[in-house]
């Protein structure tokens, strides 16, 4: 393939542009002056990019790509505006339905973020029990609450009919629950369906109503599918899952690609289950772990990999109240239980070192404990993960760079939904402390960007580092820290290969590396700076495939 007539942003070393690239196989054969590679290239097939911007494909640093897929597999409340309309959604889906078979359907709201309910519905309440029971007085109906960290505001809320709280042994308030969980009750004190949880990952659901229909292997294989069809669209070539995977999602990934169905290549991190594992230490577990998980890569190839660990502090009662669930795990793909005592850490991680398996932590607390490893155990060279940048002072930046950490960001949380928030906890003097992305860039650190799901686009955080825009304040979010489109581009790609030990062979457009480019609807490099975030694919190209069309871009032979 000769892609000509293009502006091809290589993302190399010198950040170099050219007007032509062309494919061979799965690898990047030649990048140059149009001139040079027509003649070359005379036999290939030909895309005119009509002008448009050619770069690496995008990498995510934290996806949760998985999620996306199985958005689809409940009935959506999307578009319902008045209590009403989602009473006739429910009445529709029982109309079709055997009485006594359950009725899950999605949250109520406006995906992806779902935010402003139920302020968004004419009565400005949530439907209780007995609206529900009005339209389903045979079946059992449960709302979904949301996975609260598209969101990251409290309370999550579900609400179940009275078939659904009589199914999960609910005929009053339970009172074994963390005190995070409120149970609404009407003025008789009976449970009104209404459930609350000050959380940001459902407990209900997990603990209680574990009749009504989950997520299967088969579910999960037809998510991954559609999960990478959508973040194809976007430019989104590959994924790392830092927050780690519980066994069901890592062979749920295995299924599709070994179906050859894969078109979004994923490096994995493992979740553990220590609840259930053996207790006679970690060392034991990870000598045992070492061939699969260690190094940059474990035991994968190009497509899909499972490589080092994800560590958490110790497991909360509340969490051990979602495992009554396990194996299952819900939206989150990671085990509840892979948490760590605090007195246990610097042990675990000792271990992890010592059998060269990469530790992954998403907080900033984990830094002390990666300065006591790194004195036990050179961190040099393995590039262990901190991830989800939220806070992070001079000092905290120089001692991640002085261990050759790699990073990622959270620019969708800690810019752009919750940023004032941080703001306002530390003070304006020490906002350059928020997301720091300029001072880690410039302190040599290689950090990668990550969406965390919502929205799926790469270029909503791509644009939250350019503009550190704010959904609810004026003005911006620590401006000092903001990146030029360079930079931004450049943890986009190159810095997300790096993450997963790839910079050999991907994140930009070289010769020899994997054909994994993305031709766009606009030049993220001169288009305005808020349309950066709409920017979508135009064509998107995996190993030499073109995986996502948007139709836009004619196609011819030579």
């Amino acid at each position: 393939m000769l892609i000509r007539n293009a502006k091809v942003v290589t993302c190399d070393d010198s950040f170099s542009i050219h007007n032509s690239i062309a494919l061979a196989g799965d690898r990047i054969s030649a990048v140059g002056p149009v001139e040079t590679l027509a003649s070359d290239h005379s036999d290939h097939s030909i895309i005119d990019a009509g002008g448009r911007t050619v770069m690496p494909g995008l990498i995510d640093g934290h996806a949760h790509m998985d999620r996306e897929g199985l958005k689809s597999i409940f009935p959506t409340l999307s578009g319902c505006k008045s209590i009403d309309d989602v009473l006739e959604r429910i009445a529709a889906l029982v109309a079709k339905s055997e009485p006594g078979k359950w009725i899950v359907t999605m949250p109520i709201g406006e995906p992806p973020y779902y935010f402003d309910v139920p302020e968004s519905l004419a009565e400005r309440r949530w439907p209780n029990r007995e609206d529900l029971d009005r339209v389903s007085p045979k079946n059992p109906v449960y709302i979904r609450p949301i996975w609260g960290y598209w969101r990251h505001i409290q309370p999550l809320t579900s609400i179940a009919n009275s078939m659904a709280l009589e199914e999960a042994g609910l005929a009053s308030d339970p009172g074994d629950l963390p005190d995070i969980i409120n149970f609404e009750t009407d003025g008789n004190g009976a449970l009104n369906g209404i459930i609350h949880e000050y959380t940001f990952v459902p407990i209900a659901e997990l603990a209680y109503f574990q009749r009504m229909p989950r997520f299967n292997h088969q579910d999960r294989i037809a998510g991954i599918k559609r999960s990478m069809a959508i973040y194809n669209a976007s430019g989104t070539t590959s994924v790392y899952e830092e927050h780690g995977c519980a066994q069901e999602l890592i062979e749920a990934y295995v299924a599709v690609n070994a179906e050859n169905a894969a078109t979004v290549r994923a490096t994995l991190v493992y979740s553990p289950s220590w609840h259930f594992a053996n207790k006679n230490g970690y060392e034991s577990a990870f000598s045992k772990w070492s061939d699969w998980l260690g190094g940059f890569r474990g035991d994968g190839d190009e497509w899909l990999s499972v490589a080092g660990i994800f560590a958490d502090f110790g497991v909360t009662p509340d969490n051990m109240v979602r495992n009554r669930s396990a194996p299952y795990t819900g939206w989150s793909g990671f085990n509840y239980d892979s948490g760590i005592p605090e007195s246990g850490i610097v042990d675990y991680l000792a271990a992890a070192a010592r059998n060269n398996i990469r530790a992954n932590a998403i907080w900033m607390e984990f830094l002390e404990y990666f300065e006591t490893i790194d004195k036990i155990s050179s961190l040099s060279g393995k590039r262990w993960v901190m991830g989800h940048l939220d806070r992070a002072t001079e000092d905290q930046i120089q001692s991640m760079s002085d261990l050759g950490l790699a990073m990622t960001s959270h620019t969708n949380r800690y810019i752009y939904k919750h940023g004032h928030i941080v703001r306002d906890q530390i003070g304006k003097v020490r906002e350059n402390e928020i997301a720091p992305l300029r001072s880690v860039v410039e302190a040599g650190i290689p950090i990668a960007l990550a969406t965390d799901n919502v929205p799926t686009t790469l270029w909503y955080p791509i644009w939250q580092a350019i503009t550190r825009y704010n959904r609810f304040v004026d003005g911006q979010i620590a401006p000092d820290q903001a990146l030029s489109r360079q930079q931004a581009l450049n943890c986009a790609t190159r810095n997300g290969a790096y993450l997963s030990g790839e910079e050999d062979f991907k994140g930009t457009l070289e010769p020899n590396k994997l054909a994994d480019l993305i031709i766009l609807d606009k030049d993220p490099l001169t288009c305005p700076e808020n349309e950066i975030k709409d920017i979508t694919a135009e064509m998107t190209i995996v190993g030499g495939k073109i995986v996502y069309d948007s139709g836009a871009i004619p196609k011819g032979q030579s």
